[in-house]
């Protein structure tokens, strides 16, 4: 499956449906004590799971757009001052009430990590805060090297939550009448198991890219087996499955073809999925065969690891500059 051509004007323009506001990252060496106290060295990042995919559609040369929903406080405008310095066009509704969404990130000494969420304003995100202007291009006009959307990228948490469930299928309607390829990452497993998965598929019927991990493709399918995948191309036209250092698998009608993650020191998962996804949007957006764009998503969440926080490192050239290696049809 070869992804549709690169618009005449240059590189595209992706929208992106998700969650956004800061991460604090606390990196501990030592178990968690309970009750007690761990030494941790603590940053605030930008963060959430659409924030992160826009900034590494950015770092992939593409050009992200930001529908999301932050608070009226100095988080919301420091990561919108963030995003935008990292090359995020920002398109925020602003709650009165409720706080910029705040994430306590876990990573321990294996690079793992355990995020305590408060989705704050975005859990209020709603189809009002979806403009059609920005999907179909209207208010992105007259932008010096801005092409019109040709895709829209939705984080699977606005579905999971009922609160914003519905301004995602919002996007997801609005994306598809205006002509754009869509994608979706589920994005969390938990959940996903939680609430059955049956609402979530329903939700997401048609989209051109699926992209979950392997266990999020558990609560899916009920097996982490990619070739199980298959089951959902009545719903997905593709479905790339990532499985963090054992590589990732492209599914489609065509088969199954399969990539190797290079092995290097993991410092910080957090935001490796969305990395990957990112990799595979642009490179898939810019007509690579599918076995291609599934080796930039590997690069991507590769270099992602390598450093502490769910976004691209600011000013600093990609580490990870050769694809991974291509091992064919699984």
């Amino acid at each position: 499956m070869t992804g549709p051509a690169l618009p005449e004007s240059g590189a595209p323009t992706v929208v992106v449906v998700g969650d956004a506001g800061l991460d604090v990252v606390a990196r501990h060496r030592d178990p968690l004590v309970t009750g007690g106290d761990t030494r941790a060295r603590i940053r605030m990042t930008a963060g959430g799971a659409g924030a992160n995919t826009a900034a590494w559609l950015a770092r992939e040369g593409v050009h992200p757009v930001l529908l999301a929903r932050v608070g009226d406080d100095a988080a919301g405008r420091q990561t919108e001052s963030e995003l935008e310095a990292a090359g995020v066009r920002c398109a925020f509704a602003v709650d009165p009430d409720e706080p910029t969404c705040c994430v306590i990130v876990l990573v321990d000494g294996t690079g793992q990590r355990t995020m305590v969420p408060d989705r704050g304003a975005n859990a209020r995100f709603s189809p009002t805060d979806v403009d059609p202007a920005v999907i179909r291009g209207g208010a992105l006009a007259g932008t010096p090297g801005l092409a019109a959307p040709s895709h829209l990228h939705l984080s699977g948490y606005v579905l999971l939550d009922a609160t914003s469930r519905d301004a995602g299928v919002a996007a997801l309607r609005e994306a598809r009448a205006a002509g754009l390829t869509t994608s979706v990452d589920p994005q969390a497993a938990v959940l996903l198991s939680r609430q059955g998965p049956e609402d979530f598929l329903e939700a997401v019927r048609g989209v051109d890219l699926l992209l979950p991990n392997q266990d999020e493709l558990l609560a899916l399918t009920g097996s982490t087996d990619p070739r199980s995948a298959a089951g959902l191309l009545d719903l997905a036209g593709a479905v790339a499955v990532t499985g963090g250092a054992e590589g990732a698998w492209w599914v489609d009608r065509e088969g199954v073809r399969a990539v190797r993650a290079p092995e290097v020191e993991c410092a910080d998962s957090t935001g490796a999925g969305d990395a990957f996804d990112a990799g595979v949007i642009a490179a898939w957006l810019r007509g690579a065969p599918a076995q291609e764009a599934l080796a930039a998503g590997v690069r991507a969440g590769t270099e992602a690891v390598r450093h502490v926080g769910a976004q691209p490192p600011s000013a600093t050239p990609p580490v990870i500059r050769s694809l991974p290696e291509v091992v064919g049809s699984a």
